[in-house]
């Protein structure tokens, strides 16, 4: 059997992150005990969110530091099983981090029907798919008619919950960091409006692509655009705070926006913050409510790929500062 590729976290990051702050290992395949299977990985995903976790900024996902496997989600085939219920051959998804095999107690893989595409579960099927769901349906509570403005909107998440806020009947406007972004949102994926955050003229563009105001914001960026949509919110507005990527790979963070707490409570708005895990026991659910959307050809799933291992640190490198568009993906 093959040895184990790994990409090794060599350096915390100060400032942004670089390419030498990770190093490629060879180590041992390692053997599953009683109740765990060993899964050769197919594909990993690349997210935003895992920058967090290397400043300690998401403590959900512990304290930072080096020397161990980064971490990630990723699609495989089971090798070698000693569970009775996951056998060898089953596609699974599972925390497998940048490795090529990994071992996992039976209860942590979630096995993938023969009948789906594994790698939708890195994107519309797995954490950014419902994220961009629970974030929407859950904090955001949208109603028909209502206006939608997304931030990151062309990013793995973004470009999700713009298009189901389309099938739920809103208006929605896109916020990204480009005009080739933008008129892949309009053009390509149903979008009403785009608006590019680095133009000049961004906020009076806002206003123009919102004459009715703003009802539901989903948020992964923070910063300044966060403050733009806070200005533009109508009465009893909700806010989904999903991400903060404007925090992540800097050591100079955009300040908070002005005008909290006064806006949040002249306009009643609702401001929540929400991890993907707090919605666990309905996963089910929403998977087989997004699967019926990309089988009808409602929900479009975008996929950023690059080959091997040895890519995945520059791609993190490059998906951090918006190269990329919809899941970047690692093929192995």
């Amino acid at each position: 059997m093959d040895e184990n590729k790994q990409v090794i976290i060599a350096n915390l990051p100060k400032g942004k992150l670089q390419e030498s702050d990770y190093t490629l290992k060879t180590a041992a395949i390692p053997s599953p005990q009683q109740g765990e299977v060993l899964v050769k990985t197919i594909a990993f995903a690349i997210t935003a969110g895992t920058r967090a976790g290397l400043q300690g900024s998401a403590s959900y996902a512990g304290a930072p530091k080096t020397g161990v496997v980064m971490n990630g989600t990723g699609v495989g085939e089971v090798v070698e099983s000693r569970s009775g219920t996951v056998a060898v051959g089953d596609i699974v998804v599972a925390p497998t981090g940048w490795q090529a095999y990994s071992v996992h107690a039976e209860g942590v893989v979630t096995q993938i029907p023969r009948n789906h595409n594994p790698i939708h579960y890195l994107g519309p099927l797995g954490v950014n798919g419902l994220t961009a769901y629970f974030g929407l349906m859950e904090v955001g509570r949208p109603q028909p008619g209502e206006t939608l403005m997304v931030s990151a909107a062309a990013g793995s998440v973004g470009h999700l919950a713009g298009q189901i806020g389309k099938i739920k009947g809103l208006q929605v406007v896109g916020v990204c960091g480009s005009d080739a972004k933008g008129a892949l949102l309009t053009q390509q994926l149903g979008f009403d409006a785009a608006v590019n955050y680095k133009d000049s003229g961004f906020r009076n563009r806002l206003k123009e692509v919102t004459p009715n105001g703003v009802d539901v914001y989903f948020d992964n960026t923070g910063g300044m655009i966060l403050g733009a949509a806070l200005f533009r919110m109508n009465v009893a507005g909700r806010i989904a705070c999903c991400g903060v990527v404007s925090q992540y790979d800097t050591d100079h963070p955009e300040p908070g926006p002005k005008g909290i707490p006064g806006l949040l409570i002249n306009k009643r708005i609702t401001m929540r913050g929400f991890l993907l895990f707090d919605f666990v026991d309905a996963y089910a659910r929403a998977r087989a409510e997004l699967h019926g959307w990309i089988d009808s050809g409602a929900l479009q799933s975008l996929t950023d790929e690059v080959a091997g291992l040895e890519a995945a640190p520059a791609g993190f490198v490059d998906l951090l500062a918006g190269g990329n568009v919809g899941t970047r993906i690692v093929r192995l």
